[in-house]
C-alpha cells in the first residue's frame, strides 16, 4: 500500500521503457514492506535540466539514471563524488533532506561486486584486457584502476576513442588497435567485453583465446543471451566466467539503499526473474 508519506525514486532516460530497474526495485520495495514506489521518468535530452529540478519539488529521495543523460547530468549534480567525477558519468542520484543533489556512479561498484562473487577476483592479480572504449568500459575501467590493477590494455574498434579514454582516465591504460586483440591476451588476468557484439541481434565478438591464461576471468557484461559465445567458449576452455546480469544487480543496491534505507542481497530468484521477457 502507498500512502502520502510514500518514498519515491525512479530511473531517468529517454527512452526507458526497456529498463529493467523498476521491476527490480519494486519487488524489493515490496520485499521489504515499504511504503515507496520506483517510477519510469522518460526525459527528452532537452528537458532533462527541469526533470533533475523537478525531483527535488516532487520529493524524490533520487533517481537512477541511464542513456542519454548519464554525463549531462554531471553538470546538474550540486557535488559529484570523485570516482564518478573521474568516469566522467553518474548513473544515482541521491536528493538530501536539503533538497541537495548529489550524483554517484554505482556502475563501478557493480561490476567490482559481480567479478568478486563469482569468481573472488582480485585486481592486483594482473593485466586486464578491456574490449570497448564506452560508457560501460569507462566505469569498469575507472573502477580496476581504483583497485590497483597493475595494467589495463584497452582494445577497442576506434584506435581514437581508446586513446581519448586512456588519456581521461589517467594511469597504467594502454590502448591497442582491434587488431591486436588476440595478442593482448597474453598473461592476462582479467578478460572482459563491453561492447555489444555477442549481444541478441549484434554481430558474433570475434576473438581468439589461445593467448588467454586458463586462470583468467573472463566477464561478458552482455546479458541478452546471458551465456554470450565468449563465456562458452571460455568456459570450454575452463576459464572462470561471470556473466553480464549481475553487474545489473549489484550497481541498484547502493541507490536502493541511500534511497529507501536497506541494503538488499542479491539472490537466485531475483536473478531468475530478472532474466524473464
Amino acid at each position: 500500500m502507498i500512502s502520502g508519506k510514500a518514498k519515491l525514486a525512479g530511473i531517468l532516460g529517454w527512452p526507458v521503457s526497456h529498463s529493467k530497474s523498476p521491476r527490480l526495485h519494486n519487488h524489493w520495495i515490496a520485499e521489504f514492506g515499504l511504503d515507496g514506489a520506483y517510477i519510469p521518468l522518460p526525459v527528452p535530452p532537452d528537458h532533462l535540466a527541469e526533470a533533475v529540478k523537478a525531483l527535488t519539488y516532487l520529493g524524490f529521495a533520487g533517481a537512477n539514471v541511464t542513456v542519454p543523460h548519464k554525463e549531462a547530468v554531471l553538470e546538474l549534480a550540486d557535488q559529484v563524488e570523485p570516482l564518478a567525477a573521474r568516469i566522467g558519468a553518474v548513473n544515482t542520484l541521491v536528493i538530501g533532506p536539503d533538497g541537495k543533489i548529489l550524483g554517484r556512479n554505482t556502475d563501478a561498484l557493480g561490476f567490482l561486486l559481480n567479478l568478486r562473487e563469482s569468481a573472488g577476483f582480485d585486481a592486483k592479480a594482473g593485466p586486464a584486457v578491456m574490449l570497448g572504449a564506452g560508457g560501460a568500459a569507462r566505469a569498469a575501467c575507472a573502477a580496476l584502476l581504483e583497485e590497483g590493477v597493475p595494467e589495463i590494455r584497452l582494445v577497442n574498434r576506434s584506435l581514437d576513442r581508446a586513446r581519448a579514454l586512456a588519456a581521461d582516465l589517467g594511469g597504467p591504460v594502454i590502448p591497442l588497435d582491434w587488431s591486436g586483440r588476440a595478442e593482448a591476451l597474453e598473461g592476462a588476468a582479467l578478460l572482459v567485453n563491453s561492447t555489444s557484439l555477442g549481444m541478441t541481434g549484434q554481430p558474433p565478438l570475434e576473438i581468439e583465446l589461445d593467448r588467454l591464461p586458463e586462470t583468467a576471468l573472463v566477464n561478458d557484461l552482455v546479458y541478452a543471451p546471458l551465456e554470450t559465445g565468449l563465456l562458452v567458449a571460455a568456459r570450454i576452455r575452463g576459464n572462470p566466467v561471470a556473466d553480464g546480469i549481475g553487474m545489473l544487480l549489484h550497481q541498484a543496491r547502493p541507490g536502493f539503499q541511500a534511497w529507501f534505507g536497506i541494503m538488499p542481497e542479491i539472490t537466485p530468484d531475483i536473478r531468475e526473474m530478472m532474466l524473464k521477457p
